[in-house]
C-alpha cells in the first residue's frame, strides 16, 4: 500500500515525500513539472510525470499502484497571478481536484490530506485566526482553495471520503540536511527574496510599506517551518486512518513576525548587510495574520520543533548557500 503525494517535485511537496519515505512509507509521486523539480523528487519514491487534469492518465497510475490515500500539494498559489489570470487557477485548482476525486471515487481510495490556506479567510476580523472565523477570499487564489474544500466536504458527504484541510500561512526553511529547499521561478517569497540579497543576486530588498499599525510600522506575518509543516500533514493523515472526523485545520507558529524583523534575523543569520529600501504598500495586504493552531495542537497533538525564525532562515540559508541557482545547479553538476 502506498500514499500518493500530488505535487511532490514542489517545495512543499518535496518535503512531504522525504518525510513520509522517512517515516517508512512507500510513496508515489505524481508532477507535471510545470512549477516543480525532479531532482527535488527523493530517490525512493516512484515517480510519474503527468497531470492530474488528465483522467486517462490518473486512472493508469492509480491501477497500476495500491494506493491507501492522497497528499495534494498541486495547486497553484500566488495571489496576484491568480488576480491577471483566474480561470486558469479555477481550472488547475478546482477542476484538477474534481477530476481527483471522480478517480480516488472509482478506485475506493478514502483518505486526502489537502495543503489549504489562510487565504480562504480573506481580511481578518480579529488576529489570531481561528478556524471557525469568517471565510470571505479576496482573489481568486483564496476563492479556488475554497472552493476546493468544500467539493472535499460534499464528498465527505456523499461517498465517504474522508479529509483534512490544512490552513497555514507562510512557509519558510528547508530540509535539515539541506538536500532540498526552495526554488520558484520567479520567487515572490519573503524570506528566499531576503537570502537573493544576501547572495548578490539582488540589490535590495523592497518592503511594502512602513506605515502599517504595528509596532515597527511594516506587516506582521506568521511564519512555520516547512519540516514542522509536514510533520502536521503526517499527522492528520494518521488522524483520518484511525478514524478521526473530517475538517479543517490552522497551522502556524502562533507568533507574528514583521518584515524589518526578519530582515534583522536574516542579517543576523547571514553576517551580510543585505540592503533595503522601502516602498508603497501592496493593495490588500493586511497589517497583521497570525494563526491560532490551538486545534491542531490537541486534535492531531502536533507540536512545532523548529519555530525559532533564526532556525528557519539558517535551514533556507544553508540551501541557498549550497545551491546559489536552485535546482539548476544540481542539473548542471549531473549533466
Amino acid at each position: 500500500m502506498s500514499v500518493l503525494v500530488l505535487g511532490g517535485a514542489g517545495f512543499i511537496g518535496s518535503h512531504a515525500v522525504a518525510q513520509l519515505i522517512d517515516a517508512n512509507y512507500d510513496v508515489v509521486v505524481v508532477d507535471n513539472l510545470v512549477k516543480g523539480h525532479r531532482e527535488a523528487v527523493h530517490s525512493q519514491a516512484k515517480f510519474y510525470e503527468g497531470d492530474i487534469r488528465d483522467k486517462a492518465f490518473l486512472n493508469r497510475v492509480f491501477e497500476q499502484e495500491v494506493i491507501e490515500g492522497v497528499f495534494h500539494f498541486c495547486a497553484f498559489s500566488l495571489v496576484g497571478e491568480s488576480v491577471e489570470i483566474p480561470l486558469q487557477y479555477f481550472n488547475n485548482n478546482v477542476y484538477g481536484l474534481q477530476v481527483l476525486l471522480e478517480v480516488m471515487k472509482d478506485h475506493d481510495v478514502n483518505h486526502i490530506v489537502f495543503s489549504s490556506t489562510a487565504a480562504v479567510y480573506g481580511e481578518p476580523d480579529t488576529v489570531p485566526i481561528h478556524e471557525t472565523d469568517t471565510q470571505a477570499p479576496t482573489n481568486p487564489y483564496g476563492e479556488s482553495k475554497l472552493m476546493m474544500e468544500k467539493m472535499m466536504k460534499c464528498c465527505h458527504e456523499a461517498y465517504g471520503v474522508n479529509y483534512t484541510a490544512l490552513r497555514y500561512f507562510n512557509v519558510a526553511g528547508a530540509h535539515i540536511e539541506g538536500s532540498i529547499g526552495e526554488d520558484h521561478h520567479p520567487e515572490t517569497h519573503l524570506i528566499p527574496i531576503v537570502l537573493e540579497v544576501a547572495l548578490g543576486q539582488r540589490d535590495a530588498l523592497t518592503i511594502f510599506g512602513d506605515d502599517y499599525d504595528t509596532e515597527d510600522g511594516s506587516c506582521i506575518r506568521d511564519y512555520l517551518h516547512v519540516v514542522d509543516l509536514i510533520d502536521a500533514h503526517i499527522l492528520a493523515y494518521q488522524h483520518l486512518r484511525n478514524g478521526g472526523e473530517s475538517g479543517a485545520f490552522n497551522l502556524g507558529s502562533s507568533q507574528g513576525y514583521s518584515v524589518f524583523e526578519i530582515l534583522e534575523a536574516a542579517r543576523k543569520v547571514t553576517g551580510e548587510e543585505i540592503p533595503a529600501q522601502v516602498g508603497p504598500r501592496r493593495a490588500g495586504d493586511p497589517s497583521k495574520l497570525v494563526a491560532a493552531s490551538d486545534k491542531a495542537r490537541s486534535v492531531l497533538g502536533w507540536q512545532p520543533q523548529h519555530d525559532d525564525i533564526h532556525e528557519i532562515i539558517r535551514s533556507a540559508w544553508n540551501w541557498h548557500c549550497q545551491h546559489p541557482h536552485g535546482y539548476q545547479d544540481q542539473s548542471e553538476r549531473e549533466a
